[in-house]
This record gives structure tokens, sequence and C-alpha cells, in this order.
């Protein structure tokens, strides 16, 4: 027997409709190129996507097109993550830091009919236009006028002025194709993972739960994790579904640009990784500001270091919110809130888990398995491949057919991370399965080594990797950059790293640099470190 419930689609034109029927004076501010603030409302914004759907049909854009957005985090942006997927196409958000020929790939694989560009970027868009097939207009923002080689160019204003601001959706099919967004490719080529509009409406709805990210119409949400990161760990969407206000802080990503917006629009919750979160700990401690208003920063990306967790909570009064998410969830997997079970712990060990990445949020599965796929205990020490499955997850890659190595034959995406899960459903991870260091048949954690080496006062960041050895196979490498006006010595550090770990896990090496390579979404690249050190002696 089935149920006799309303066949309602779970699109996002609903949450767009929903946001400006329920929250029209709810605000979207923008710190333009220039420094200048815009500010509008929901309602003003509303009316102009729709104006910009009219814009793309009148282009030709259809019903499964892909249109490229190539952009900081404003309000343009945000217009473009409602009026493309709402009239039927696909957005696909341009990762602006991936390599010249990386970023030629993707826009070719995906096929874009339309790049809609911040005038900021041209000069990128410039070196990679004439290897582009498929593109038929350049859509720029952020100015009326500019001098450029690259044909075809549109002016968003100008088109927007010309068009009603009315269209009526006709989109009803929930399992339809919303957004592209392509992964790092820290190996191989970016892989493509194509969201449907039920899918983001599901996690969309899963962000907004109390035990999640809960936003409310109160918050005041400043995204600092890219717009082209993962759909912008979803925030567009849950901001618009909870009325908050949302503060987007265009290309001044600065650390006393982040402080002075936290205290001028009085933010309540930021978003972004913990490299960013590193640079402003330090300039709000050399340049103390009025940070009251904010209830936490949601963290990830990568492991945010327990020092600095503290450090935030202890130095500035600003809580951490630990999370953890791929590209192939949407991004949101995880979210590590404390519940009433730890208030009775010390605050050590409410630390312990508050550094954990944390539970699945209601609707996400996750498992720890070993070598031969069986499924491992969640005792919290016990170290497995994480997998996880759930209603916002990949089951493929875009124009790839499902293969062992992402995905398992019950239905389960491999997400190459390894992990401990506690008994109570903190999971935490260990390490990428490619960079686990397997040393005389025993297994060292390289994110165990680094986050206690970040945890020196005198360390700003830390990055271990394996190199090969003659008689262990493997043995862990450190890179570590000490601070301005501190001199460190391996000997100093090592002591700090034998307080925590067996002799046997402690590096052989600790080698001093100014600065440690990393990947376009701010994380250590391991695959450029090893190129330069896993041969050195």
């Amino acid at each position: 027997m089935q149920g006799l419930m309303m066949d309602y689609p779970l699109i996002i034109n609903n949450i767009l409709e929903y946001g400006n029927l329920l929250y029209p004076d709810k605000k979207i501010i923008t710190k333009l190129p220039n420094g200048l603030i815009h500010e509008y409302q929901y309602r003003d914004f509303y009316k102009r996507v729709k104006k910009l759907a009219n814009v793309l049909k009148n282009l030709g854009i259809e019903s499964g097109d892909r249109v490229g957005t190539l952009s900081w985090n404003n309000y343009q942006h945000l217009e473009c993550y409602y009026a493309i997927p709402c009239m039927g196409a696909v957005i696909h958000t341009i990762n602006i830091r991936l390599s010249v020929e990386q970023l030629t790939y993707i826009i070719n694989h995906a096929e874009d009919k339309i790049i809609i560009v911040d005038a900021t970027l041209i000069p990128l868009l410039e070196k990679i236009y004439d290897q582009i097939k498929t593109v038929k207009h350049f859509i720029v923002f952020n100015t009326d006028k500019i001098e450029t080689k690259i044909p075809n160019i549109l002016y968003y204003e100008d088109l927007l002025s010309k068009e009603v601001d009315d269209y009526t959706w006709d989109l009803q099919d929930e399992k339809q194709a919303m957004g592209l967004c392509y992964t790092s490719g820290t190996t191989g080529e970016p892989k493509g993972v194509l969201y449907s509009h039920r899918s983001m409406y599901l996690h969309t709805v899963a962000q907004s739960q109390t035990n999640s990210l809960g936003l409310n119409t109160r918050d005041i949400v400043m995204p600092v994790v890219p717009m082209f990161h993962a759909m912008c760990w979803g925030l567009p969407y849950s901001c618009i579904m909870s009325g908050t206000n949302i503060v987007m802080p265009g290309p001044h990503l600065k650390p006393e640009s982040l402080a002075q917006l936290i205290e001028e629009q009085k933010i309540t919750i930021s978003a972004g990784v913990p490299t960013i979160w590193h640079g402003l700990y330090h300039e709000l401690k050399n340049n103390p500001r009025d940070t009251s208003s904010m209830r936490y920063s949601l963290v990830g990306g990568s492991a945010m270091p327990r020092g600095l967790i503290e450090s935030y909570e202890n130095d500035l009064k600003i809580k951490v919110l630990h999370a953890w998410g791929m590209t192939e969830t949407s991004p949101l997997g995880t979210v590590s809130i404390l519940n009433e079970n730890h208030e009775d712990m010390s605050q050590e060990e409410q630390f312990n888990y508050k550094s954990k990445q944390g539970y699945p949020i209601c609707g996400i599965e996750i498992r720890i398995v070993d070598d031969h796929g069986k499924k491992l205990v969640w005792d919290g020490e016990t170290m497995g491949e994480l997998q996880v499955r759930g209603s916002w997850v990949a089951k493929s890659y875009y124009k790839v057919s499902p293969n062992s190595e992402s995905f398992t034959d019950d239905g389960w995406f491999r997400t190459g991370d390894v992990a401990t899960i506690t008994s109570d459903g903190y999971m935490n991870i260990t390490d990428r399965t490619k960079d686990l260091i397997k040393s005389g048949g025993e297994w060292i954690s390289s994110v165990a080594l680094e986050n206690e080496l970040m945890s020196y006062s005198g360390v700003l960041e830390a990055a271990v990797i394996a190199i090969p050895d003659s008689e262990w196979f493997e043995r862990p490498l450190a890179l570590v950059v000490a601070k301005e006006d501190h001199n460190l010595t391996e000997e100093q550090l090592k002591a700090h790293l034998a307080k925590s770990f067996i002799k046997f896990w402690l590096p052989d090496k600790i080698i001093f640099t100014t600065e440690i390579p990393k990947t376009t979404v701010g994380k250590f690249d391991k695959k450029e470190i090893r190129k330069k050190y896993w041969l050195k002696e």
C-alpha cells in the first residue's frame, strides 16, 4: 500500500520562492572589487534572478545546458546559483585556482555554452578562450566596458536592464541535474560531480537541522569558502531557505578584510578552510576587534589542528564547528557538535571531540572497512577506509562509468580517507589512504603528526610525507614553516612529538622551509611535496 501524499517536487525553484515570500526584507551584502559595499534585499535578488533567467533563455540556453561561472563570492554569482538551475540548466562553478590546462579541460569536458565571468578574472580567461570549443558567449559583470581580445563579450548589467522581472518556472523533475563541480584533480584529470535538484534540496534541508549547521533568521552568514568549491558548501541554498542575511567578501580574502567584515557586519557564522582561519586568528590576536556576534566558525576542507581550535575558543571566544565533506557529498557529511554526554567531560576530553570531524548528519551513512571490505568496529581506535552513502552522495562521475576504485559493489562511495569512529558515532580522519606511512609493517598517520607539530607555539604550518627507507620501507619526513621571530630546531620539535607518540612514529628528518605547496582548495599538496623530497636523502 502506498501513501496518499502530494508529489511535491524537491527543486531549487521552491527554495527561491520560499525565501522571497517569507524573507523579502533580508539582506545580501557584497564587498565589491573596488572596496565599496553593495547591498540589496531578497526581493531585489528575486527579481534579478528572473531577469537573468530571461537573459539566458534568449541567448539560447535550454534544459540541461551547462552554464559556467568564473567568479568570486558576490551577489551576481549568487544570482547565477538560482537563475541557471531554476530555468532547467546546469550551473558549472569553475575553480579559478586550477591550472590553465585543467581549466581548459573541465570547460571542454562540461561543454559549457556560456561563461559568466567577473571582470577581474578576464585575464585568466584570456589565457584559454581560444582553446574552448563550445562556449558561444562570455557575459562579464562588475564592469560596463572592458578591453579584451576575447570575442562575443556581453555585459551582465546591460543584458539584465533589457529584461522583465517575470519568468514562469516550468521545471518539475526533481531528478534533473542542477549543478556540476569538478574535483581538484590532485591525481589525474579532474572528475565531474553532477548534482540533482533533489539531492541539493535534501542537502539544504539537512544543513538546517539543529544538530547540523542550525541556520536561522537571526544569523548573518559570511561564506569565505569560495563559491567555486563544492557549491560553496551548499550555503547559497541553506541561507536563503533559512532566511539569513548573507555577506559576500568578494575577492577580499586577506585576514584584515575578513576581520573588518566580521566586526562591521556583525557576522554570526563564517565558513572556510583552516588556512583562512589560521591567518585570521593571528590578525585578531594582533589587532583585536569586536567579534562577540560570532556563534561559530565552520571549518572544513581539511582538518583544523586541535591547537588552533583551542586558541579560537580560549583566546578569541569564538566557537569552532569542525565538519567534513567532499565534492562527492554535496559536500556536507559530518559535523562535530558536543552532545549532553560530553557536558561532564574535562575540557581536554571535550577538545578531543571537537577536533574530530564528527557524526553523520541525518541522510548520510558512514562506515569503515579493512583492505578486504570487511566492516570494522566503532571503538575510536580501529582504523579503516571511510566509505559513505546517502541522499546527496554521488553514485558515479560525469561521463565516467562507475568503477571499483571509487564505488563499491554494494553502493558505497570510497572516500580515500582513513578514519576511526567512536562508539557514539564521531568520525576522525587519520589520513588519506595514499598518505599513510607504512613503516616496518605498521601504519603511521601523517595527519596526526601534522596536527601535533602545528600545536607547537612556534610552528606556522607543518606537512608530513613518507620517504623511502631501505630498512623500514617508508619513514616520515616533516616540513615545517616557523612563525616569524621563532628559531626552531629539530630537537625541540622531536621532543614535543615524543610527548604524544612512541619513538617509532617520530620523523627521521624535519626540514624547515618558508612555504609548503598547497592545492587549489588550500590543502597541503602532498603530490608536489613528494616530487621534491621522495628521492632526496
